[in-house]
């Protein structure tokens, strides 16, 4: 029975143990914190299949000057890592030409046209069936203008067939009440779930994965072991574990085991915030995005989550909570009921590339060693399809996708 190490316990790293496990393998998995600790224990919760739009695209570099000159805009680039970015930016323009945006479009379609379905047989399969919501997600438009200022999205789900439905003031009060009246318009979007604790799903894929044998190591990773192939993962306190194969599932922290492989790659983070609000003093039944305020709402964890905002600062700055602070004022403008007595925030690390298409791939130089990161806001969206590929491509089965757009290759 081969062995696969498993780097990174969030849930793109528990979905796959728990399914390689499922298909025969003897699983390790492998983090310095708690599984689900880390970008799953902060996201805000959604099943976002009609988000695959690149980031990439000239409609955005467009506008990057002006976003990153407000200090409130919706990016934030620490002035000090700037030079750092620099090649990072340089791909996303390249990635930016009106030759690649439709691949890359295409390639997070895929994905997403398979993730619920894939999502909602996952949770089934481990009892949570309960966990993801009936209704969609709601994005808000205070008039025409935003809401033509938001065309391109909507003519690019009509290209890959996802649903919505357009609502007036009426039909968007009678669904959410506690929205503000100055939101005249909202487009629904069915197929977009919200989970009602995302942590937990890690939580219950981590139970069922060790009830049946598998293995979790809390522990850092200080280096490999190779002859010709992966042969062994090295520990910080001098031990080493033995592997037929080898994933890195690490999220934005992916790229600094990658280099000890010799095989770096173009991975940054962006730094998400939320504030949790408990006894918010209003009820959502659907989550909420207003893209001309760039924050999301969501209904989780017990209340209400705050999120949407990027900042590029590296791994190692400390959190900056205004950041947080920014999207809570503006979500209380659609949402002027909203109770801030008990509040928490967050700060965590979404491993973001700069043609935001995750990277699903066997390594380029270095037989038995594979990876899965780079899922970016995507990743909870994505989970279930991506156990599910990378499975495949671990044991020789055959992808349900054409996994090339997905490849370590393009870079």
């Amino acid at each position: 029975m081969n062995k696969t190490v498993i780097i990174g316990a969030g849930i793109i790293g528990s979905a796959l143990a728990y399914e390689l496990q499922k298909r025969g393998r003897r699983v390790t998995l492998i983090d310095p914190e708690e599984p689900g600790s880390g970008a799953s224990f902060g996201n805000m919760a959604s099943i976002a299949v009609s988000e695959f739009m690149p980031v990439a695209r000239p409609a955005v570099w467009r506008q990057m000057p002006g976003w990153l000159m407000d200090p409130e805009g919706p990016i934030r680039v620490r002035p000090g890592y700037m030079p750092h970015l620099i090649p990072w930016f340089a791909r996303f323009m390249t990635a930016s030409l009106p030759s690649r945006v439709r691949a890359l479009e295409q390639a997070g379609a895929a994905l997403c046209h398979q993730s619920l379905s894939d999502t909602e047989a996952l949770l089934s399969e481990i009892g949570l069936a309960g966990h993801i919501s009936e209704t969609g997600c709601l994005t808000l438009y205070a008039d025409e203008v935003e809401f033509r200022a938001d065309a391109e999205r909507i003519a690019m789900l009509d290209r890959h067939g996802f649903g919505y439905e357009i609502l007036d003031r009426k039909a968007l009060e009678v669904l959410e009440p506690a929205i503000d009246a100055k939101i005249n318009k909202a487009v629904l979007l069915p197929e977009n779930r919200t989970v009602r604790d995302p942590v937990a799903i890690v939580t219950r894929l981590i139970e069922r994965f060790t009830a049946a044998g598998g293995e979790v190591l809390r522990a850092a990773v200080s280096g490999f072991g190779r002859s010709g192939r992966i042969s062994a993962v090295r520990l910080n306190d001098d031990t080493s574990v033995t592997a037929d194969e080898v994933v890195l599932c690490a999220g934005a922290y992916t790229a600094r085991l990658s280099k000890l492989l010799d095989e770096p790659m173009p991975l940054e983070t962006e730094r998400g915030y939320h504030t949790q609000i408990m006894d918010p003093g209003l009820t959502l039944r659907h989550s909420v995005i207003w893209p001309a305020k760039a924050f999301m709402v969501s209904p989780t964890a017990g209340g209400i989550r705050v999120g949407g905002t990027v900042e590029m600062a590296g791994l190692d700055a400390p959190p900056d909570y205004r950041r947080a602070k920014i999207t809570v004022k503006r979500a209380r403008e659609a949402l002027p009921g909203l109770q801030l007595k008990t509040t928490s925030e967050w700060m965590g690390h979404r491993p973001a590339f700069p043609d935001t298409v995750p990277l699903m791939s066997a390594s380029a130089k270095t037989p038995g060693v594979f990876y899965s990161t780079g899922h970016g806001h995507l990743g909870l969206t994505y989970a279930a399809t991506s156990a599910r590929l990378m499975t495949d491509l671990i044991t020789g089965a055959a992808p349900a996708l054409d996994m090339s757009p997905y490849s370590i290759t393009r870079f």
